[in-house]
Parts: C-alpha cells; structure tokens; sequence
C-alpha cells in the first residue's frame, strides 16, 4: 500500500509491515518482562541491602512500563494485521498507536539512564545476581532503542514531505497550471538530487572524475524516472515478486502450445556452437582472473596461485594495469590452459566506461580471441547502469540503430586500444592464418557484442560468442544485422539477459496489478513466499480482484491498481505506445545480440542445488526475453561458473551419445 504518513511527511513503510518486527518485539518484551517478574517475586521484601530501595523502584516501575509497551505492541500487531496491500481501511487507527508506542521511548530512555547509573554506582552492594540482571535489563534497553534510531533512519523517506505535499494535491491541481507544473518540476529536480547523492555515497571508495558526475546524474534520473510513479514500500515490492513467482509456476504447469520451429538450417549447427561456446567460454571466464578461480577453486586457488606468483613471467606480451602478485594471469593462464607465449596483450585497467580485457592466441581453433570481463567493480556497475539509448550508424544498415550508452563506451575504449594501438596488428602478424573471435560474460558479453559490429567491415570472418549479455543491448535492426556473425548464449531464467527499460516498466505494472488486487494480508503472502522459496510446494492460489473479469476490462487499471500510481512515467506510457521512435530515449525497445541459444534444465533433483541438474538446449527468439520471469535461480543462472558448466553438460552429454552410437554400429557390424 501507499507509505505511511506520520509527523505530515511520508515514510518508506506501510501500515502492514509491523507484523513481524512487532511480533520479534512483542516475543522479546514479553521474555523480559516474566524474567522481571520472577527476579521481582523472588527478592520482594529482601531490598534491604545499600541501594536497594531505589532497586526497588527501578524494578516496580519497569514491570509496568514493560507491560504498557507490551500491550501497545500487541495491539499495533493486531491491527497491522488486518485489511489487504490495497485496503488500508481497517488499519486507520495504527498512526494514532505508533504515537503512544514512540511515546513510551521516553521513559524507557529516562529509565535506561537510571538503570545505568544504579549499576555503575560503587556504593550499592545488593546481591550481585540482582546487580546483572539489571545490567543486561540496561543493555537490553540501550540495544532496542538503538535498533529503533536505526529503523527510523531506514525507513526515512528524503521526499516524503514533498510527496506528501504533491499527493494532497494531486485530486484539486491542475496539470496544466503554471504552479502545479513549477510542483512538479521542483519534486522531479529533488528526487534525482537525493538519488544522486545515495549513488555518490555507494561509490566514495572510488576516485571520481568528470565522467563519473556524468554518469552519477544520468543514473541519477533514470531511478528517479523509474521509481517516481509509485507509491510502493519494498515491502509491497517483495510481495508482488513472490506473488509474480507463483502465478508464473502455474502458468508453466499447464499444458502449453507447440513453440514455433526454427529453420533446419538453425537447428543443423546448434551442436556445433553449443561446442564452439563451451571452448570460448573459458576464455570469457578466464577475463575476470583470480576471483573466478578462487570462487571455482575455494580450497587449493590460493595454493596453486601462489606457486606462480613470485615466477618471473616472460615479457614478450604487453600488461596494462595493476597484478602485482601475478594472480590475474596465474589465474587466467589455468583457467585456459594456455602457455605464456600465446598472450598478446592483457589490460586490467578499469575504470568507468573502460573494462579489462586480453587478447590471446588460441591454437586449438586457430583464432585470434578477444576476451573482455564482466561486471566486478562499482566502476562496471556505474557503466551497466548508464542505460540510456546511444545511435551507432553503420553503412550495411539502412536504418539508425540503437545501443546501450554505457555497454558503447566501453566498446569504443577496446576498439581504440585494437586497433589504434595496433594490438590486432600484432596478432595478425604472428598469425595471419587465424580468425577473429570476441568473447565475453554479462557486460563483457554486451561490449563484446558492440565490438564486434564496429569490427565486422574490417574482419569479415569475425565470430563474437555473448554469454549472458544484458538484454537492453541493440535496436532491432542491430539485432538482426548481428544474427550472423555473433551467438549468445542464455542460460534458465537469467535476470540480467532479460533486463531493459521496456521490460522493468513491464514488471512493475505486473507487480502493481498483482499487490493492488491480491485479497490476502501481506503477512500471508510473504510467509507462505518464503516457504514456498525455500521448500517449493504447490503455488498458493491466492485470490484476486482480477478473478471473473473478462480479458476486455483487464486491459484498464483498477482502482485499487491506481491507488499506488501517483503518475505514468514516460517510460511506463511508452509500452502501451505502438512507435517506439517517440519514446523517451530509456524506454525504446532493445534486445539481445546475435542468434540466441537459450539452455534450460531438463531434470534437477534439489530446489536450489544444481549438483544433478541436467540441460537442453535450443534456438530462441528474441521476444521470448520480453519479460522478467521471478525465479530463486534467476541470479545464479547468469553466473559465469553456471554458464560454463550447463555447456560443458550438454557437450558431454552429447560426446556420449556419439560414443554409444559408434559402440553400437561396431557390435551391429560385428553379429
């Protein structure tokens, strides 16, 4: 539901959210106060010792206020309980609690402080069983309201009173005036201000430059864009996901359509890329150094790599950036298997729009390979989230295509040091024979694929392999030119391969409509989300508003759905406009690189552990990414380790298949 409005500003809390940390309190409190009562009952008419009449007073008094704060913890449990996400009707009176609950803070402190004096003070000289009691009874005092700032301080909304101050107005103002768009104007210019500052706060560990305050602003306004036109604590946001998370599992347990065929052509060299991607894989792995390698080696990386760490390396290839100890290339050299006369060039300087990466030579399939890491600094994610649209013009395309700003940058950086700094010249030189392969995972994925359209009309044999790249990469006319020359590789339900402006915009309608029309109490839902994520079960059949409403009268929102919109962001109108073209520059449609290979389980024995989990593999289109689907895997299934080993299945999987065959052709041939 809407935040809470308390002391005329709104909080990032809803009047449903304290049933469970009530109900932590209310069991704490309740500990206490027996405990109390039992040391009261037991020493009553023995505090006769130095101290012990104030003692007495001190405990006489905090059973009662102990009990007040109980009482008032009970009822604000009770009421918070009650009504739906969407219906905060019969929670009104929970504001009015709130107040004698904050209320009772002050003798608590008044009587923490007396508490702490009596138990410092050297002159009493009760029986020390007494004199601890009352020192954890301080403590635990202190602790709960130390908690209680803290809390304050969570949930402490910097535009609160300005949303307050547009949402009374919103019934009576008009758009069109000059004051209510001056409101408005004020409100927006706020929110990325106080965005702005969170994400400098995020990155004070890193050095900040001019680039850095250009990305900080245009990150900056696309969370104000995003979050700016509902009225949801993340409370409700949890919620809707594990609400999204089950009516999805229902959807996928009905029986389904035949998916479209793709051409036999397609389907013929699936078995070759699948093998092709499990090679290159490695290289796309190796891109990240020692924090893959310990990550996939926990117990015997740091023995290994520190065998190699004081070795003195030839020098016959260039090293761009810090490895002091080595354990970058020590790593990457294990993790490919490859000698060091075979590396032409590793760069691990980062920075905010330019990634790491190396070029080496790979024998095995006579190419020349361009790996570029993923995402692994605050300096990555600041170029992942730089999201807006950028026009790259090529001569081959007719129409203007558009890519990922952030993901462009950092392809033009690697493309200036390819080929200005004559790296690929080099390569070339030693083997001419060989081909251009560009790899990479997640961002290095997304910059391998840019990288690769910009080098496409210098090195027509180019191949560029992305696993897992970020789904808001190219236009559709990009996307399409790159289907010969570049194949990604999906794995599961991977969040990041399905995430773009369009796409988010989707699932917070989904989210919107799914809390605003759900006639359970939130405390329900996320009780049973959490088991059914831990444990799985049968999706709860939670019931909705939208139960016996024709497929027509779902197209317009409800007006519970409209009670947490404040306003339509331009991004959320631009998925219901039919022209893309007129869409603010974050919302236009972007999609995934390249032909796609989509790997799914076909058998898991565990929930969460993937130890037996066997997959397929097939050729998918891009559409089948135009949403966000809610999974416990949707985070893992992106991992580069995950990735490299649903590969590594399917190619022995079909190794011993072919192995079976040839045996059973033989003992055939043989009867």
């Amino acid at each position: 539901m809407p935040g809470m409005v308390m002391f005329g500003r709104r909080w990032a809390i809803a009047s449903d959210d304290f049933v469970f940390p009530g109900a932590f309190e209310l069991f704490i409190r309740m500990i206490w106060w027996i405990g109390i009562l039992v040391l009261y009952s037991i020493h009553k008419g023995k505090f006769n010792c130095t101290g012990g009449g104030l003692l007495h007073s001190y405990l006489l008094v905090l059973l009662i206020l102990l009990a007040a704060i109980i009482c008032a913890v009970s009822a604000i449990v009770c009421i918070s309980m009650q009504g739906t996400i969407s219906n905060p009707g019969p929670r009104k009176s929970l504001p009015k609690l709130l107040y004698t609950r904050l209320g009772l803070y002050i003798p608590e402190l008044v009587w923490a402080v007396v508490g702490a004096i009596w138990v410092s003070d050297t002159d009493v000289h009760c029986e020390r069983t007494v004199v601890n009691v009352v020192f954890w009874t301080v403590i635990a005092s202190w602790v709960i309201i130390i908690f209680t700032i803290v809390a304050v301080a969570i949930v402490f909304d910097p535009l609160g009173g300005k949303k307050t101050l547009y949402l009374a107005d919103d019934i009576n103002r008009n758009l069109e005036s000059s004051q209510s768009g001056q409101l408005f104007y004020n409100v927006k210019k706020t929110a990325t201000r106080v965005w702005e500052t969170r994400i400098r706060l995020l990155c004070c560990c890193i050095m900040q430059d001019d680039d850095h305050r250009v990305a900080f602003t245009s990150i900056a306004e696309l969370f104000r864009t995003y979050f700016s036109d509902t009225d949801l604590v993340p409370s409700d946001i949890a919620a809707g996901l594990t609400l999204l998370h089950q009516e999805q599992d229902k959807v996928e347990n009905c029986p389904k359509e035949p998916e479209e065929v793709l051409p036999g052509s397609l389907t013929d060299d699936l078995d070759i890329e699948l093998e092709n991607a499990a090679h290159y894989m490695q290289f796309a792995a190796a891109a990240y150094g020692w924090p893959y390698y310990i990550y996939t080696n926990p117990f015997t990386a740091f023995c290994k790599l520190n065998g190699d760490c004081c070795r003195n390396s030839p020098t016959d290839f260039d090293i761009i950036g810090g490895d002091r100890l080595n354990f970058h290339f020590g790593s990457i050299l294990k993790i490919t298997g490859l000698q060091y006369r075979d590396f032409i060039h590793i760069s691990f300087h980062n920075k905010i729009f330019e990634i790491p990466f190396f070029v080496a030579l790979d024998h095995k399939k006579e190419a020349i390979v361009v790996a570029v890491r993923g995402t692994l600094s605050f300096e990555d994610i600041l170029t992942d989230l730089s999201a807006e649209c950028e026009d790259l013009t090529l001569e081959d395309i007719l129409e203007n295509g558009f890519v990922h700003k952030g993901i462009t940058q950092a392809a033009n950086y690697i493309y200036r040091r390819l080929i200005n700094d004559g790296i690929l010249n080099k390569a070339f030189t030693i083997a001419p024979e060989y081909k251009l392969v560009i790899v990479g995972h997640s961002l290095g994925g997304g910059t391998a694929s840019v990288l690769a359209i910009m080098l496409r009309n210098s090195f027509p044999t180019l191949r560029c392999y992305a696993f897992s790249p970020p789904g808001g990469l190219l236009s559709k006319s990009l996307a399409d030119y790159s289907k010969s020359f570049i194949v990604s590789v999906i794995v599961g339900k991977d969040l990041v391969a399905r995430l773009s402006m369009p796409n988010m915009e989707d699932l917070k309608r989904r989210i919107v409509r799914i809390v605003a029309n759900c006639n359970r109490p939130k405390y329900q839902i996320l009780l049973y989300g959490c088991w059914y994520e831990v444990f799985g079960g049968d999706p709860d059949n939670f019931p909705t508003e939208l139960d016996g409403r024709n497929q027509a009268a779902l197209t317009q929102p409800l007006l519970a759905e409209e009670s947490l919109m404040m306003h339509r962001s331009p991004s959320y109108n631009a998925i219901e406009d039919e022209s893309p073209l007129d869409a603010p520059p974050q919302s236009r449609h972007l999609y995934l690189p390249g032909k796609i290979i989509h790997i799914v389980e076909k058998t898991s024995s565990r929930r969460w552990c993937s130890s037996d989990v066997k997959y397929t593999a097939r050729w998918s289109k891009e559409t089948a990414f135009s949403n966000i689907l809610i999974s416990p895997k949707m985070i893992t299934d992106h991992m580069p380790d995950v990735v490299l080993k649903a590969l590594n299945n399917l190619t022995e999987e079909k190794a011993s298949c072919i192995t079976c065959q040839i045996e059973g052709d033989f003992h055939t041939n043989t009867v």
